[in-house]
């Protein structure tokens, strides 16, 4: 982390204005947020900076509204729930740059907290165009970015600020950059990555990435059957992109020429219907019928999973490894995240892991508090994995 500017850089803020972008584009059902937790990673900074003594000023952004000011995309309901968790008042303006913004500003005192509307209600937002980035710059002394999962965008309140204004990592970005740096970064080896998911075609950069980083490439979920099916075998049913054949055999080829093993399924659940409590049996890998459909992993393939993370010093995981969400094909999934959190609790493995079906899934087998760091980020974590680079994070580089 010696590369970033933290809050730890940022003394004497009585007074100061700090730009603060966060993530607030949390779930939301029928006018309700449903999931508070990217409200919570936030609010350690948030809080700290107003101890400290600083007027902040949350950048967000809600929805796509594409450039417009879409009513059903206002932050104005978020900013009650931001003050229920941070229970500390927060005030609301009506727009993020012009006179409502500076309006508010001024009407600060320190320690107040105060939410500008959605940032995307500007295209300027997106398209990080410099006249909109000086009006956002207008209303704050520091800037700091706490938002890791819009890093991957180039956008005004995200990489553009940092260019006008000193910028820092806001404590969740910090703890997010420090995991990344022991997952991938410079991890302890050896390295075991866990891949799963539905298909190959949206993680294929992915793939490529990780053979060359890893020790040990788990693949796993739908994902799979299009690597067995390229090695000629019938998988039924199963989803598979039969046309990904020759992209399967040519990451095998470069895990093959990198020393990274290849993990597949020796075997599977399978069934006749997508549904809970289907009738299931399990077969081997080349025994599935040509009527079924493989939905979860079978126990010699949990069982070379765990050896696996057994072997590890560093485990990173995007993706479930069956369809988690209908009982009983989550068994695979929830066996090795617990496997893995034991494995971390006993200080053996640094477990790090993000995308939005694993967190759901870690949640699924109640294990998230025990891994050493789980991302809510998403494209970012993910863009991370593929070894992109994050404009929002090279930005904050000093």
């Amino acid at each position: 982390m010696t590369a970033f500017k933290t809050l730890d850089d940022l003394t004497d803020l009585s007074g100061k204005r700090v730009l603060l972008r966060v993530d607030l584009n949390v779930p939301v059902k029928d006018g309700k947020v449903t999931d508070t937790t990217r409200i919570e990673r936030v609010a350690p900074t948030i809080m700290e900076l107003s101890t400290k003594g600083a007027r902040v000023i949350l950048l967000a952004h809600f929805g796509r509204p594409k450039g417009e000011a879409v009513p059903s995309m206002s932050l104005a309901p978020i900013a009650g729930v931001v003050e229920d968790v941070l229970d500390h008042r927060v005030h609301f303006a009506a727009d993020c740059i012009g006179d409502p913004a500076a309006k508010a500003v001024n009407e600060m005192v320190d320690g107040d907290v105060l939410l500008l509307e959605n940032t995307r209600f500007h295209s300027g937002e997106e398209k990080n165009d410099p006249d909109f980035v000086v009006q956002l710059a207008k209303n704050g002394d520091f800037f700091v970015n706490d938002a890791f999962s819009a890093a991957h965008r180039a956008h005004a309140s995200t990489e553009g600020l940092a260019h006008h204004l000193p910028a820092y990592a806001g404590r969740t970005m910090q703890a997010e950059l420090l995991a990344l740096e022991k997952g991938l970064g410079n991890p302890a080896r050896p390295v075991v990555a866990i891949v799963g998911g539905a298909k190959v075609s949206t993680k294929i950069d992915l793939l490529k990435n990780l053979v060359n980083q890893v020790d040990a490439l788990v693949i796993g979920g739908g994902m799979a059957n299009t690597f067995i099916a390229a090695r000629g075998i019938d998988v039924g049913k199963s989803l598979c992109e039969h046309d990904l054949a020759a992209t399967a055999r040519e990451i095998e080829a470069a895990a093959a020429a990198s020393g990274c093993a290849i993990v597949l399924p020796m075997d599977g659940v399978v069934a006749r219907e997508f549904k809970a409590g289907a009738d299931n049996e399990t077969v081997a890998i080349d025994a599935i019928p040509a009527d079924a459909m493989m939905l979860d992993v079978g126990p010699k393939s949990i069982d070379a999973i765990n050896a696996w993370i057994t072997k590890a010093d560093t485990l990173v995981w995007n993706g479930p490894l069956g369809a988690f969400e209908i009982p009983p094909f989550d068994a695979a999934t929830v066996s090795a995240a617990i496997h893995a959190a034991a494995r971390t609790r006993e200080g053996l493995l640094v477990s790090v892991a993000g995308g939005g079906d694993t967190v759901s899934a870690l949640n699924h087998a109640d294990v998230t508090d025990d891994f050493t760091y789980v991302s809510t980020a998403g494209g970012a974590f993910l863009e991370w994995m593929e070894g992109k680079p994050l404009p929002g994070v090279d930005v904050l580089k000093t």
